[in-house]
């Protein structure tokens, strides 16, 4: 058993969806219609929840998928293995908007968040985590242009309130880097900086990043969710009951809550046993100021 001060604290937290996501990733939340959207990426599956009644939808992709973006009221753009999609809410349709690494088979996409500026920042990697083959790019004005190459897991992407920083990690290396950026367009206008080197049980995963500045990263394989402030300390730790968590994002009318995606990719039948929620989505009350995603922009305006 862990000492009391490594345990991560008991939050209020409940179980969003019970169906178990062989690698759950990729929450968002529309506060506009109280919905939230996941995925299972090796499934191929994107979940639809709306909050206020629990009612879930699982709609079926036939492409690995990772991560979402609201465009409006009617379109989404996903991130998927072989580019950016737009998706119509209302009928599922999907169609082609850029392929990105389409033309390389072992690789598919990851982590994904948007800037303030609309600015959405994504990453790919090896369908089997081969070092060194993921990328993190960035859309800008409807033009792609790569960021940071040759990272093994690239995760953690979030923003500050602001704008002027930026965060991703490479999982693989368990570092979390900070990075100056244009408030106006979300580009780097530094080179990142080690921010956050995790060191003992769980890898960092996703990350997002409240309205007081603090970072909430998932830890995988360590089952919980911390929270870092500014300077990279690590503030508080929250128990997540699934082994594998991958990825936060606040959600509810006053973004107090945190809803955590979970994993059962590389786990034996024992594993499982042990881990009995493995790959559930919760809901954690963590009582905090969270705040909305912006919309991606595709263009100029």
């Amino acid at each position: 058993m862990a000492p009391d001060h490594e345990r991560p604290e008991e939050v209020p937290t409940a179980v969003l969806s019970a169906e178990r996501c062989h690698l759950g990733e990729g929450p968002t939340y529309d506060a506009a219609t109280d919905t939230a959207w996941w995925f299972d990426i090796l499934e191929r599956k994107l979940f639809e929840v709306q909050l206020a009644s629990g009612s879930v939808k699982v709609h079926s992709l036939g492409k690995m998928a990772s991560a979402l973006a609201r465009i409006d009221a009617e379109r989404q753009l996903i991130v998927a293995e072989d580019g950016l999609y737009i998706r119509r809410v209302a009928d599922d349709r999907m169609s082609l908007f850029a392929a990105v690494e389409a033309d390389n088979h072992k690789t598919r996409s990851n982590d994904a968040r948007v800037h303030p500026s609309g600015t959405l920042w994504f990453g790919t990697m090896g369908r089997k985590a081969e070092p060194r083959a993921g990328t993190i790019y960035a859309l800008h004005r409807g033009r792609i242009s790569r960021l940071y190459p040759d990272i093994t897991i690239p995760n953690a992407i979030c923003f500050s309130a602001d704008g002027t920083i930026g965060y991703f990690a490479n999982t693989a290396a368990n570092l979390m880097f900070r990075v100056p950026l244009d408030a106006a367009t979300g580009l780097p206008i530094g080179d990142p900086v080690p921010f956050i080197h995790h060191r003992g049980l769980g890898g960092i995963d996703g990350a997002v990043v409240d309205a007081d500045g603090l970072i909430w990263n998932a830890r995988w394989g360590g089952g919980c969710i911390d929270v870092y402030d500014t300077s990279g300390r690590r503030q508080r730790s929250l128990r997540v009951p699934a082994r594998q968590s991958s990825c936060p994002a606040f959600v509810g009318r006053d973004f107090s809550r945190l809803l955590v995606t979970t994993a059962w990719e590389g786990m034996d039948d024992a594993a499982r046993a042990a881990d009995p929620e493995h790959g559930c989505t919760f809901i954690l009350d963590v009582a905090s100021r969270g705040r909305s995603e912006p919309d991606v922009k595709l263009g100029e305006s």
